[in-house]
Protein backbone atom coordinates (compact mmCIF):
# COMPACT_ATOMS: atom_id res chain seq x y z
CA UNK A 1 0.00 0.00 0.00
CA UNK A 2 2.39 2.74 -1.21
CA UNK A 3 -0.25 5.46 -0.76
CA UNK A 4 -0.83 4.61 2.91
CA UNK A 5 2.89 4.09 3.57
CA UNK A 6 3.66 7.53 2.16
CA UNK A 7 1.32 9.29 4.57
CA UNK A 8 1.59 6.90 7.53
CA UNK A 9 4.29 8.90 9.39
CA UNK A 10 2.20 12.05 9.03
CA UNK A 11 -0.98 10.31 10.18
CA UNK A 12 0.93 9.25 13.29
CA UNK A 13 2.34 12.73 13.97
CA UNK A 14 -1.03 14.39 13.42
CA UNK A 15 -2.68 11.87 15.74
CA UNK A 16 -0.08 12.44 18.47
CA UNK A 17 -0.44 16.21 18.19
CA UNK A 18 -4.19 16.21 17.67
CA UNK A 19 -5.60 13.87 20.28
CA UNK A 20 -4.86 16.14 23.29
CA UNK A 21 -6.09 19.14 21.26
CA UNK A 22 -9.23 17.18 20.34
CA UNK A 23 -9.81 16.30 24.01
CA UNK A 24 -9.42 19.98 24.86
CA UNK A 25 -11.68 21.12 22.04
CA UNK A 26 -14.28 18.52 22.94
CA UNK A 27 -14.12 19.62 26.56
CA UNK A 28 -14.88 23.20 25.55
CA UNK A 29 -17.83 22.28 23.35
CA UNK A 30 -19.07 19.68 25.83
CA UNK A 31 -19.53 22.50 28.32
CA UNK A 32 -22.13 23.82 25.93
CA UNK A 33 -23.55 20.33 25.50
CA UNK A 34 -23.90 19.93 29.28
CA UNK A 35 -25.58 23.35 29.52
CA UNK A 36 -28.05 22.48 26.75
CA UNK A 37 -28.76 19.01 28.17
CA UNK A 38 -29.51 20.40 31.64
CA UNK A 39 -31.45 23.38 30.33
CA UNK A 40 -33.38 20.94 28.11
CA UNK A 41 -35.10 19.63 31.23
CA UNK A 42 -36.62 23.10 31.74
CA UNK A 43 -39.53 24.46 29.59
CA UNK A 44 -38.58 24.58 25.87
CA UNK A 45 -38.39 28.39 25.84
CA UNK A 46 -35.13 28.01 27.81
CA UNK A 47 -33.64 26.00 24.92
CA UNK A 48 -34.67 28.77 22.54
CA UNK A 49 -33.10 31.37 24.86
CA UNK A 50 -29.79 29.54 25.24
CA UNK A 51 -29.72 29.06 21.45
CA UNK A 52 -30.18 32.78 20.89
CA UNK A 53 -27.68 33.75 23.60
CA UNK A 54 -24.96 31.31 22.49
CA UNK A 55 -25.44 32.34 18.87
CA UNK A 56 -24.91 36.01 19.73
CA UNK A 57 -22.05 35.32 22.16
CA UNK A 58 -19.99 33.09 19.89
CA UNK A 59 -20.79 35.20 16.86
CA UNK A 60 -18.66 37.88 18.55
CA UNK A 61 -16.21 35.80 20.61
CA UNK A 62 -15.20 33.58 17.70
CA UNK A 63 -13.43 36.60 16.20
CA UNK A 64 -11.13 36.61 19.24
CA UNK A 65 -10.76 32.83 19.39
CA UNK A 66 -9.98 32.67 15.67
CA UNK A 67 -7.46 35.52 15.89
CA UNK A 68 -5.58 33.76 18.69
CA UNK A 69 -5.27 30.55 16.62
CA UNK A 70 -2.48 32.36 14.74
CA UNK A 71 -0.25 31.94 17.80
CA UNK A 72 0.29 28.16 17.46
CA UNK A 73 1.61 28.10 13.85
CA UNK A 74 3.72 31.22 14.53
CA UNK A 75 5.26 29.56 17.59
CA UNK A 76 5.68 26.27 15.68
CA UNK A 77 7.48 28.08 12.85
CA UNK A 78 9.79 29.90 15.32
CA UNK A 79 10.53 26.67 17.16
CA UNK A 80 11.13 24.78 13.91
CA UNK A 81 13.54 27.50 12.77
CA UNK A 82 15.44 27.25 16.09
CA UNK A 83 14.44 30.65 17.54
CA UNK A 84 13.30 30.13 21.18
CA UNK A 85 13.59 33.87 21.85
CA UNK A 86 10.84 34.52 19.30
CA UNK A 87 8.67 31.98 21.14
CA UNK A 88 9.21 33.96 24.36
CA UNK A 89 8.15 37.17 22.62
CA UNK A 90 5.07 35.47 21.17
CA UNK A 91 4.11 34.28 24.66
CA UNK A 92 4.07 37.85 25.97
CA UNK A 93 2.39 39.33 22.93
CA UNK A 94 -0.20 36.56 22.97
CA UNK A 95 -1.22 37.72 26.44
CA UNK A 96 -1.46 41.32 25.21
CA UNK A 97 -3.53 40.21 22.22
CA UNK A 98 -6.00 38.38 24.49
CA UNK A 99 -6.30 41.48 26.70
CA UNK A 100 -6.99 43.79 23.75
CA UNK A 101 -9.48 41.42 22.17
CA UNK A 102 -11.30 40.87 25.47
CA UNK A 103 -11.77 44.59 26.07
CA UNK A 104 -13.18 45.17 22.58
CA UNK A 105 -15.35 42.06 22.32
CA UNK A 106 -16.79 42.30 25.84
CA UNK A 107 -17.93 45.84 25.03
CA UNK A 108 -19.58 44.70 21.80
CA UNK A 109 -21.33 41.81 23.56
CA UNK A 110 -22.63 44.17 26.25
CA UNK A 111 -24.09 46.53 23.64
CA UNK A 112 -25.68 43.67 21.71
CA UNK A 113 -27.16 42.22 24.89
CA UNK A 114 -28.74 45.56 25.80
CA UNK A 115 -30.32 45.72 22.34
CA UNK A 116 -31.28 42.07 21.97
CA UNK A 117 -34.89 43.01 21.22
CA UNK A 118 -33.76 44.21 17.77
CA UNK A 119 -33.41 40.55 16.74
CA UNK A 120 -37.21 40.24 16.90
CA UNK A 121 -37.45 37.08 18.99
CA UNK A 122 -40.28 36.34 21.39
CA UNK A 123 -40.41 38.50 24.55
CA UNK A 124 -39.82 35.62 26.94
CA UNK A 125 -36.91 34.22 24.89
CA UNK A 126 -35.27 37.66 24.69
CA UNK A 127 -35.61 38.32 28.43
CA UNK A 128 -34.08 34.97 29.40
CA UNK A 129 -31.26 35.27 26.86
CA UNK A 130 -30.39 38.82 27.97
CA UNK A 131 -29.87 37.88 31.61
CA UNK A 132 -27.86 34.77 30.64
CA UNK A 133 -25.63 36.75 28.26
CA UNK A 134 -24.65 39.34 30.86
CA UNK A 135 -23.41 36.56 33.16
CA UNK A 136 -21.61 34.75 30.34
CA UNK A 137 -19.80 37.93 29.32
CA UNK A 138 -17.86 38.00 32.60
CA UNK A 139 -16.05 34.89 31.35
CA UNK A 140 -14.86 36.44 28.09
CA UNK A 141 -11.39 37.48 29.26
CA UNK A 142 -10.64 34.17 31.07
CA UNK A 143 -11.75 32.26 27.97
CA UNK A 144 -9.55 34.27 25.60
CA UNK A 145 -6.57 34.19 27.99
CA UNK A 146 -6.87 30.41 28.17
CA UNK A 147 -7.02 30.24 24.37
CA UNK A 148 -3.86 32.37 24.02
CA UNK A 149 -1.96 30.18 26.51
CA UNK A 150 -3.31 27.00 24.91
CA UNK A 151 -2.27 28.11 21.43
CA UNK A 152 1.23 28.97 22.68
CA UNK A 153 1.54 25.55 24.31
CA UNK A 154 0.14 23.76 21.23
CA UNK A 155 2.64 25.56 19.01
CA UNK A 156 5.46 24.09 21.11
CA UNK A 157 3.82 20.65 20.63
CA UNK A 158 2.99 20.52 24.35
CA UNK A 159 -0.67 19.72 23.86
CA UNK A 160 -1.59 17.54 26.86
CA UNK A 161 -1.83 20.14 29.65
CA UNK A 162 -4.69 22.09 28.06
CA UNK A 163 -6.58 18.83 27.46
CA UNK A 164 -6.36 17.79 31.12
CA UNK A 165 -7.34 21.26 32.30
CA UNK A 166 -10.33 21.35 29.97
CA UNK A 167 -11.53 17.95 31.14
CA UNK A 168 -11.27 19.10 34.76
CA UNK A 169 -13.20 22.27 33.85
CA UNK A 170 -15.87 20.14 32.18
CA UNK A 171 -16.41 18.29 35.45
CA UNK A 172 -16.53 21.58 37.36
CA UNK A 173 -19.02 23.03 34.88
CA UNK A 174 -21.31 19.98 35.02
CA UNK A 175 -21.30 19.96 38.83
CA UNK A 176 -21.94 23.70 39.11
CA UNK A 177 -24.72 23.49 36.49
CA UNK A 178 -26.43 20.79 38.55
CA UNK A 179 -26.13 22.96 41.67
CA UNK A 180 -27.08 26.35 40.22
CA UNK A 181 -29.72 25.44 37.60
CA UNK A 182 -31.82 23.22 39.86
CA UNK A 183 -30.94 24.74 43.26
CA UNK A 184 -29.12 21.79 44.86
CA UNK A 185 -26.86 21.87 47.95
CA UNK A 186 -28.56 24.94 49.37
CA UNK A 187 -28.18 27.08 46.24
CA UNK A 188 -31.04 29.19 44.88
CA UNK A 189 -32.75 27.67 41.82
CA UNK A 190 -31.27 29.90 39.11
CA UNK A 191 -32.50 28.15 35.95
CA UNK A 192 -30.81 29.35 32.77
CA UNK A 193 -28.71 31.92 34.67
CA UNK A 194 -27.19 29.07 36.66
CA UNK A 195 -25.77 27.60 33.46
CA UNK A 196 -24.17 30.96 32.65
CA UNK A 197 -22.60 31.26 36.10
CA UNK A 198 -21.28 27.69 36.01
CA UNK A 199 -19.67 28.20 32.59
CA UNK A 200 -18.08 31.51 33.64
CA UNK A 201 -16.53 29.99 36.78
CA UNK A 202 -15.25 26.99 34.79
CA UNK A 203 -13.57 29.35 32.30
CA UNK A 204 -11.90 31.26 35.13
CA UNK A 205 -10.49 27.97 36.43
CA UNK A 206 -9.18 27.09 32.95
CA UNK A 207 -7.30 30.39 32.56
CA UNK A 208 -5.70 30.24 36.02
CA UNK A 209 -4.72 26.57 35.71
CA UNK A 210 -3.21 26.98 32.22
CA UNK A 211 -1.22 30.05 33.32
CA UNK A 212 0.14 28.12 36.29
CA UNK A 213 1.22 25.17 34.13
CA UNK A 214 3.00 27.32 31.52
CA UNK A 215 4.81 29.48 34.07
CA UNK A 216 5.86 26.63 36.39
CA UNK A 217 6.49 23.50 34.29
CA UNK A 218 10.13 23.05 33.31
CA UNK A 219 9.42 22.06 29.68
CA UNK A 220 8.33 25.63 28.91
CA UNK A 221 11.32 27.38 30.49
CA UNK A 222 13.63 27.38 27.41
CA UNK A 223 10.84 29.09 25.44
CA UNK A 224 10.01 31.73 28.07
CA UNK A 225 13.48 33.22 28.54
CA UNK A 226 13.56 36.57 26.78
CA UNK A 227 17.25 37.02 25.85
CA UNK A 228 16.79 40.06 23.64
CA UNK A 229 14.07 42.28 22.23
CA UNK A 230 13.49 41.84 18.50
CA UNK A 231 10.86 44.48 17.86
CA UNK A 232 8.33 42.98 20.26
CA UNK A 233 5.39 44.99 18.93
CA UNK A 234 6.03 43.58 15.46
CA UNK A 235 5.10 40.16 16.84
CA UNK A 236 1.87 41.55 18.27
CA UNK A 237 1.20 43.01 14.85
CA UNK A 238 2.02 39.63 13.27
CA UNK A 239 -0.51 37.87 15.55
CA UNK A 240 -3.19 40.27 14.35
CA UNK A 241 -2.00 40.28 10.72
CA UNK A 242 -2.17 36.49 10.48
CA UNK A 243 -4.86 36.01 13.12
CA UNK A 244 -7.52 38.57 12.23
CA UNK A 245 -8.21 37.01 8.82
CA UNK A 246 -8.40 33.65 10.63
CA UNK A 247 -10.73 35.24 13.15
CA UNK A 248 -12.94 36.55 10.36
CA UNK A 249 -12.98 33.09 8.77
CA UNK A 250 -14.51 31.71 11.95
CA UNK A 251 -16.59 34.88 12.39
CA UNK A 252 -18.27 34.49 9.02
CA UNK A 253 -18.83 30.76 9.50
CA UNK A 254 -20.14 30.93 13.08
CA UNK A 255 -21.94 34.15 12.15
CA UNK A 256 -23.82 32.30 9.43
CA UNK A 257 -24.96 29.62 11.88
CA UNK A 258 -25.81 32.32 14.43
CA UNK A 259 -27.92 34.17 11.88
CA UNK A 260 -29.50 30.86 10.91
CA UNK A 261 -30.55 30.50 14.57
CA UNK A 262 -32.08 33.97 14.46
CA UNK A 263 -34.00 33.02 11.30
CA UNK A 264 -35.21 29.92 13.14
CA UNK A 265 -36.64 32.26 15.78
CA UNK A 266 -38.65 33.99 13.05
CA UNK A 267 -40.28 30.61 12.40
CA UNK A 268 -40.98 29.55 16.01
CA UNK A 269 -39.41 28.87 19.41
CA UNK A 270 -39.70 25.14 18.64
CA UNK A 271 -37.73 25.58 15.40
CA UNK A 272 -35.01 27.45 17.28
CA UNK A 273 -34.91 24.75 19.98
CA UNK A 274 -34.56 22.04 17.28
CA UNK A 275 -31.76 24.05 15.64
CA UNK A 276 -29.96 24.33 18.99
CA UNK A 277 -30.12 20.58 19.59
CA UNK A 278 -28.92 19.71 16.07
CA UNK A 279 -26.14 22.31 15.96
CA UNK A 280 -24.98 21.26 19.41
CA UNK A 281 -24.56 17.67 18.22
CA UNK A 282 -22.87 18.75 14.97
CA UNK A 283 -20.49 21.00 16.92
CA UNK A 284 -19.11 17.97 18.79
CA UNK A 285 -17.87 16.35 15.57
CA UNK A 286 -16.73 19.72 14.24
CA UNK A 287 -14.52 20.27 17.30
CA UNK A 288 -12.77 16.97 16.63
CA UNK A 289 -12.13 18.16 13.07
CA UNK A 290 -10.66 21.40 14.47
CA UNK A 291 -8.26 19.27 16.51
CA UNK A 292 -7.05 17.53 13.35
CA UNK A 293 -6.89 20.97 11.71
CA UNK A 294 -4.74 22.33 14.54
CA UNK A 295 -2.41 19.34 14.40
CA UNK A 296 -2.04 19.80 10.65
CA UNK A 297 -1.39 23.54 11.07
CA UNK A 298 1.38 22.85 13.61
CA UNK A 299 3.06 20.27 11.34
CA UNK A 300 2.82 22.53 8.28
CA UNK A 301 4.10 25.53 10.29
CA UNK A 302 7.00 23.51 11.68
CA UNK A 303 7.89 22.23 8.18
CA UNK A 304 7.73 25.80 6.89
CA UNK A 305 10.21 26.87 9.58
CA UNK A 306 12.52 24.03 8.53
CA UNK A 307 11.97 24.85 4.83
CA UNK A 308 11.06 21.21 4.17
CA UNK A 309 8.92 21.25 1.02
CA UNK A 310 7.93 17.59 1.07
CA UNK A 311 6.76 17.75 4.67
CA UNK A 312 4.64 20.83 3.96
CA UNK A 313 2.76 19.13 1.14
CA UNK A 314 2.43 15.67 2.67
CA UNK A 315 1.48 16.87 6.16
CA UNK A 316 -1.28 18.99 4.66
CA UNK A 317 -2.60 16.22 2.45
CA UNK A 318 -2.50 13.72 5.32
CA UNK A 319 -4.52 16.17 7.43
CA UNK A 320 -7.18 16.47 4.72
CA UNK A 321 -7.41 12.68 4.40
CA UNK A 322 -7.76 12.24 8.18
CA UNK A 323 -10.40 14.97 8.42
CA UNK A 324 -12.46 13.50 5.58
CA UNK A 325 -12.21 9.93 6.91
CA UNK A 326 -13.23 10.87 10.44
CA UNK A 327 -16.17 13.05 9.41
CA UNK A 328 -17.39 10.39 7.01
CA UNK A 329 -17.53 8.00 9.97
CA UNK A 330 -19.41 10.62 12.03
CA UNK A 331 -21.97 11.01 9.23
CA UNK A 332 -22.67 7.28 9.42
CA UNK A 333 -23.09 7.33 13.23
CA UNK A 334 -25.41 10.35 13.15
CA UNK A 335 -27.56 8.73 10.45
CA UNK A 336 -27.95 5.44 12.34
CA UNK A 337 -28.44 6.75 15.88
CA UNK A 338 -30.39 9.96 15.20
CA UNK A 339 -33.25 9.54 17.66
CA UNK A 340 -31.23 8.03 20.54
CA UNK A 341 -28.82 10.98 20.30
CA UNK A 342 -31.63 13.55 20.30
CA UNK A 343 -33.28 11.90 23.32
CA UNK A 344 -30.23 12.86 25.39
CA UNK A 345 -31.21 16.51 24.88
CA UNK A 346 -34.98 16.59 24.73
CA UNK A 347 -38.12 14.45 24.60
CA UNK A 348 -40.38 17.28 23.45
CA UNK A 349 -42.80 15.77 20.91
CA UNK A 350 -42.64 18.83 18.63
CA UNK A 351 -38.90 19.56 18.85
CA UNK A 352 -37.71 15.94 18.41
CA UNK A 353 -38.88 15.28 14.80
CA UNK A 354 -37.68 18.73 13.73
CA UNK A 355 -34.22 18.10 15.23
CA UNK A 356 -34.10 14.63 13.62
CA UNK A 357 -34.69 16.05 10.14
CA UNK A 358 -31.96 18.65 10.72
CA UNK A 359 -29.56 15.94 11.89
CA UNK A 360 -30.05 14.01 8.64
CA UNK A 361 -28.95 17.15 6.80
CA UNK A 362 -26.07 17.55 9.29
CA UNK A 363 -24.94 14.01 8.42
CA UNK A 364 -24.70 15.08 4.78
CA UNK A 365 -22.54 18.11 5.51
CA UNK A 366 -20.12 16.30 7.86
CA UNK A 367 -17.66 15.53 5.07
CA UNK A 368 -17.67 19.08 3.70
CA UNK A 369 -17.43 20.56 7.19
CA UNK A 370 -14.39 18.42 8.05
CA UNK A 371 -12.53 19.18 4.82
CA UNK A 372 -13.13 22.94 4.98
CA UNK A 373 -12.12 23.03 8.65
CA UNK A 374 -8.84 21.20 8.02
CA UNK A 375 -8.27 23.27 4.88
CA UNK A 376 -8.40 26.48 6.91
CA UNK A 377 -5.93 25.07 9.44
CA UNK A 378 -3.25 23.90 7.03
CA UNK A 379 -3.50 27.13 5.02
CA UNK A 380 -3.02 29.00 8.31
CA UNK A 381 0.12 26.89 8.84
CA UNK A 382 1.39 28.31 5.53
CA UNK A 383 0.52 31.83 6.70
CA UNK A 384 -2.16 32.02 4.01
CA UNK A 385 -5.26 33.58 5.55
CA UNK A 386 -6.53 36.44 3.36
CA UNK A 387 -7.86 34.50 0.36
CA UNK A 388 -9.37 31.79 2.60
CA UNK A 389 -11.25 34.59 4.38
CA UNK A 390 -12.75 35.72 1.06
CA UNK A 391 -13.72 32.11 0.29
CA UNK A 392 -15.41 31.88 3.70
CA UNK A 393 -17.37 35.09 3.13
CA UNK A 394 -18.65 33.85 -0.23
CA UNK A 395 -19.48 30.38 1.14
CA UNK A 396 -21.58 31.53 4.06
CA UNK A 397 -22.80 35.02 3.22
CA UNK A 398 -22.86 34.74 -0.56
CA UNK A 399 -24.40 31.25 -0.63
CA UNK A 400 -25.49 29.97 2.80
CA UNK A 401 -27.55 32.85 4.21
CA UNK A 402 -29.13 34.27 1.00
CA UNK A 403 -30.01 30.81 -0.33
CA UNK A 404 -31.22 29.88 3.16
CA UNK A 405 -33.62 32.81 3.18
CA UNK A 406 -34.76 31.94 -0.35
CA UNK A 407 -35.38 28.26 0.45
CA UNK A 408 -36.63 28.79 3.98
CA UNK A 409 -39.02 31.70 3.52
CA UNK A 410 -39.56 32.57 -0.15
CA UNK A 411 -39.98 28.95 -1.27
CA UNK A 412 -41.50 27.82 2.04
CA UNK A 413 -39.13 25.00 3.08
CA UNK A 414 -38.81 26.55 6.54
CA UNK A 415 -36.03 25.42 8.88
CA UNK A 416 -35.01 22.58 6.52
CA UNK A 417 -34.37 24.99 3.66
CA UNK A 418 -32.06 27.03 5.88
CA UNK A 419 -29.94 23.98 6.69
CA UNK A 420 -29.82 22.77 3.09
CA UNK A 421 -28.38 26.15 2.15
CA UNK A 422 -25.73 25.83 4.87
CA UNK A 423 -24.81 22.45 3.37
CA UNK A 424 -24.28 24.12 -0.02
CA UNK A 425 -22.08 26.81 1.52
CA UNK A 426 -19.95 24.27 3.40
CA UNK A 427 -19.47 22.18 0.25
CA UNK A 428 -18.28 25.22 -1.73
CA UNK A 429 -15.86 26.15 1.07
CA UNK A 430 -14.47 22.60 1.31
CA UNK A 431 -13.75 22.40 -2.42
CA UNK A 432 -12.14 25.84 -2.67
CA UNK A 433 -9.95 25.59 0.46
CA UNK A 434 -8.63 22.09 -0.21
CA UNK A 435 -7.90 23.00 -3.83
CA UNK A 436 -6.09 26.17 -2.71
CA UNK A 437 -3.82 24.28 -0.31
CA UNK A 438 -2.86 21.76 -2.98
CA UNK A 439 -2.11 24.61 -5.39
CA UNK A 440 -0.26 26.85 -2.91
CA UNK A 441 1.89 24.09 -1.46
CA UNK A 442 2.79 22.85 -4.93
CA UNK A 443 3.77 26.35 -6.13
CA UNK A 444 5.70 27.01 -2.93
CA UNK A 445 7.62 23.79 -3.59
CA UNK A 446 8.49 24.81 -7.16
CA UNK A 447 9.54 28.31 -6.08
CA UNK A 448 11.80 27.09 -3.31
CA UNK A 449 13.29 24.38 -5.48
CA UNK A 450 14.46 27.11 -7.90
CA UNK A 451 15.77 29.23 -5.02
CA UNK A 452 17.78 26.31 -3.71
Amino acid sequence: MPFFNRYKPYFKQIAILSYPIIIGQLGIVLMGVVDVMMVGKLPSVNLAAISLANSVYFFICILGIGTLTAISPLVATSKGAGHPNQCAILFRQGFHASLILSAILSGIIYLLTENLNLLQQSEQTTALAKSYLHILNFGTFPMLLFMALKQYSDGLSFTKASAYITLAALGINATLCWIFIYGHLGSDRMGLNGAGLATTLARLFMALAMALVVLVHKQYKPFLKLKQHEGDLSYLKKIFTVGLPSGFQYFFEIGAFAFAAIMMGWISDHAMAAHQVAINIASVTYMIATGISAGGAILVGDALGRKNKTDIMDAGRASLIMGAAFMGFCALIISIFTYPIISIYTTDSIVTPMAAALLYIAALFQLSDGIQCVGLGILRGLGDTKVPTIITIIAYWGIGIPVGYLLGFTLGFGLYGIWIALLLGLSFSAFMLSTRFLKESRELSIKRTHEN
